[in-house]
């Protein structure tokens, strides 16, 4: 699958979103190694802090689904610069994506950053750090 195709995909499930609040739709586009594709959108809620960004979306209905091992994603969103993921999917991404993964970053005007995790997050807090 190409870059352009996997947000291709982000934008389509982009007009999903649940935004009633903000207004503020995102996409998000998940390739595993298997190669399926797994999208998600944003969903709010009155009660904000249960939202749930269209990343964090994408990754739950992979591993969900038995999907662990991913491969690259694509995120957007109708924002001036490419649209960067929130703290807490910054967080939920680093858990679950290796530190080379490559991470589209985008908007409707085809303004793309490609990213690796490790730079999305630097010095991620850890499964490990966890452990005695």
């Amino acid at each position: 699958m190409s870059k352009q195709q996997l947000i291709d995909q982000a934008i389509a499930i982009r007009e999903r979103a649940y935004v009633p609040y903000s207004k503020f739709q995102v996409g998000a586009a998940l390739v595993t190694s298997s190669g399926k594709v797994y999208t998600g959108c944003n969903i709010e809620n009155a009660a904000y802090p249960v939202t749930c960004c269209a990343e964090r979306v994408a990754i739950f209905k992979a591993i969900a689904d038995g999907e662990t091992d991913f491969v690259e994603m694509a995120v957007v969103a109708d924002t001036e610069r490419p649209v960067p993921p929130c703290g807490s999917c910054r967080q939920v991404m680093s858990e679950f994506f290796p530190s080379d993964m490559q991470i589209h970053l985008t908007n409707l005007h085809a303004n793309t950053m490609t990213i690796k995790m490790e730079d999305l997050l630097p010095f991620s807090f850890q499964k490990s750090d966890m452990e005695k």
